[in-house]
């Protein structure tokens, strides 16, 4: 039979015809996954959603049903040889009512179904449906969602699967349906809820700012944990001890505990898990009054009372609160302590609250209020569930509370998240809390200090952190570069040696360090330390006045790539693909517009890159409020190194080196007036 054309779409973009293979087949999509992950209810919605002008929409039970001369019961009762015939005559009748009437075929289907009797699964695919479909999505729903779906569905009978045997199910089906596609060429996709999730999270937070009136001043955005970090408690723990006995699942006081020390951990299926149990315990109205219960044991400490009524008054700083607790119950707390009109929250803990907060929903919040909102982050956590949020944040403070409160895991984690580059600092709640690391690695700070405070205000327009290099190594290492006495190779090695000190001294401690294996003097093997990620790191010359650092900075890091670069476009995407950082290399940032042509650039084409900025001098002008690099966009990890900052403007001559025929730019330093 042959193919009948498709038709062509007002949008051809998005036509069956240009989804069609290269043979001309068709497009059939099957819509996959374990028995109650929901196709049928996807299925329903996108009928709905799509319309059947271009589509045709088929339950596949439907179609074998409508084969077979008593239905599915008659159906189930045949043999494994005639069931698979049918199978092959339901998914031929498809094709052809498709080519028929010249739409896209949308099919739910079964991969593998399970034996209730033999407790385990077998697989129902014909062959033919590998030759017929084109596509095929497959619904990468928890299993823990799954079992609670099942549970819950009143209109059909299902069989009662363990949690075990739905996760090996689900991991079965999904790899050799996977290798099945690759190998017929059909497209697979996996679609998970996780990202709908993180979406809807997104939006809330959109919602609640775009009801702020003073949302055209914001700035700078205060982003705070809640459990551990705004009181010393955790209400997850204290609203299980609310909840009656006799309710209690598994008659478990703290089943929060046993649920995130599993093999989920704190995954998008835990937390998931966690709102369902929230269900299974107490109705609406009951919950609502055990939230309040739990509401009026929580005191927020002082410190971050004073510190939120203080900014409150500012209209260029706000404030949220991400949970991954019950948004109930701090909302409650919020409203107690006088602060529910000024700080949002994002939270959920409850099926109608449409989404859960997981550590990497905090990431993606923190990333939206800088790139969608161009806003200054700050960001206040206490366990590893919000390492991810420090990570991601212009700042990050790390509260400490009493040791017998504090998440247990936390010095690990934080020790691993600084070596991995996270620059924070760390507060104590209440003062006399032991602090965690050491004030090297986490200097400490305080509330009420002024400098604190100031430095909220102050940095809230930059999106760039700047080091500048100790006074008396800089006077050392800066008096060759400014001798007129010294010239040619000279000048060069005075230059390298600034770029290896700004190197070994600041940019290895803001990327952070790894150990490796070395070889001891002594004959016997120990440890090294070497830069993260130094093989995939990059090192810019930018030509032709920093070229001589850049060669330090590659003595420091020698593992890293080296690229010359007369101007940003001369940085590829092949240059980036699998960097982790970017380090650009000037001796003068003078009027700061080509660092920033560079960072855009590089940002652009790799948006999630660390970024370090290492140069001799720096015009204190640029990086001063209303400077160009002062006012660069504050989006992802930016940080300039300096050997010093300069009030003066300079202007660049050309000097042949001495033994080098080639022209070099230098730099002479011109004072005010």
């Amino acid at each position: 039979m042959a193919t009948a054309a498709w038709p062509t779409w007002p949008d051809d973009e998005f036509s069956p015809g240009n989804l069609s293979d290269s043979n001309g087949k068709g497009v059939i999509i099957g819509l996959y996954g374990i028995a109650g992950s929901g196709k049928s209810y996807i299925l329903k919605h996108l009928r709905e959603k799509l319309g059947t002008n271009y589509f045709a929409f088929y339950e596949r039970s439907e179609v074998i049903a409508g084969l077979v001369h008593g239905g599915l019961e008659k159906f189930k009762t045949l043999k494994y040889e005639d069931q698979d015939n049918v199978r092959r005559a339901a998914i031929n009748k498809i094709q052809n009512d498709c080519r028929t009437n010249q739409k896209a075929g949308v099919i739910t289907g079964h991969f593998m179904l399970w034996n209730e009797t033999a407790r385990a699964f077998s697989s129902v695919m014909t062959d033919r449906d590998l030759e017929v479909y084109t596509h095929i999505l497959y619904l990468g729903i928890p299993p823990e969602t799954i079992a609670q779906q099942s549970k819950d569905d009143k209109e059909r009978n299902r069989p009662e699967v363990l949690l075990e045997d739905l996760q090996h199910w689900q991991i079965s089906e999904e790899t050799q349906l996977r290798k099945k596609c690759l190998d017929r060429g059909i497209m697979f996709s996996k679609v998970s809820a996780e990202p709908v999730n993180m979406s809807r999270a997104i939006r809330r937070l959109n919602m609640d700012l775009a009801k702020d009136p003073e949302y055209s001043q914001l700035q700078t955005m205060l982003v705070m944990d809640a459990d551990r970090t705004l009181a010393a408690v955790d209400t997850g723990t204290l609203f299980w001890q609310a909840v009656p006995k006799s309710r209690l699942p598994d008659g478990s006081r703290d089943p929060l505990k046993r649920l995130f020390q599993g093999s989920t951990a704190y995954s998008y299926a835990a937390f998931r898990q966690a709102a369902l149990l929230y269900e299974e315990v107490a109705s609406h109205q009951e919950f609502d009054e055990f939230c309040a219960q739990v509401a009026a044991k929580v005191t927020i400490h002082l410190e971050f009372i004073d510190l939120l009524r203080r900014f409150a008054k500012i209209p260029q700083v706000g404030a949220v609160v991400v949970t991954c607790g019950l948004r109930l119950v701090w909302e409650k707390v919020l409203k107690l302590a006088g602060l529910y009109n000024t700080v949002n929250i994002i939270g959920g803990g409850r099926i109608s609250d449409g989404f859960v907060v997981t550590p990497i929903v905090k990431a993606a919040i923190v990333k939206s209020l800088q790139n969608d909102h161009r806003l200054y982050v700050w960001a206040f956590g206490d366990s590893p569930v919000g390492l991810q949020m420090l990570a991601e944040a212009n700042q990050a403070i790390v509260v400490v509370v009493e040791e017998h409160i504090r998440s247990k895991t936390m010095d690990s984690e934080l020790k691993g998240a600084v070596s991995n580059g996270l620059w924070a600092r760390q507060v104590l709640l209440p003062t006399n809390a032991t602090p965690r690391l050491d004030a090297f690695q986490l200097p400490l700070i305080r509330f009420q200090d002024q400098p604190f405070l100031n430095c909220v205000m102050n940095l809230r327009h930059t999106g760039i952190k700047v080091l500048v290099a100790e006074k008396e190594a800089a006077k050392l290492l800066t008096t060759p570069t400014r001798d007129a006495a010294i010239v040619g190779p000279p000048l060069r090695e005075a230059h390298r040696q600034v770029g290896q000190y700004l190197a070994t001294q600041y940019a290895a401690g803001i990327i952070g360090l790894e150990e490796y294996s070395i070889a001891h003097a002594q004959g016997r093997p120990t440890t090294g330390h070497r830069l993260l990620h130094e093989e995939r790191t990059s090192i810019v010359a930018i030509m032709r006045g920093g070229e001589p650092m850049a060669f330090g900075v590659n003595d420091a890091f020698p593992l890293a790539s080296f690229i010359h670069a007369n101007c940003p476009d001369d940085l590829t995407p092949e240059h980036l693909k699998r960097q982790h950082t970017i380090i650009l290399v000037d001796s003068v940032v003078n009027d700061g517009k080509t660092i920033v042509d560079f960072v855009e650039h590089v940002r652009n084409l790799k948006p999630d890159v660390r970024i370090v900025i290492v140069a001799g001098v720096v015009r204190r002008e640029c990086i001063s409020e209303g400077g160009v690099v002062h006012d660069i966009t504050p989006r992802g990890r930016l940080t300039l190194v300096a050997l010093r900052i300069s009030d003066n403007k300079f202007t660049a001559y050309r000097l042949a080196d001495t033994g080098n025929t080639e022209v070099t730019d230098t730099w002479q330093e011109q004072k005010p007036g």
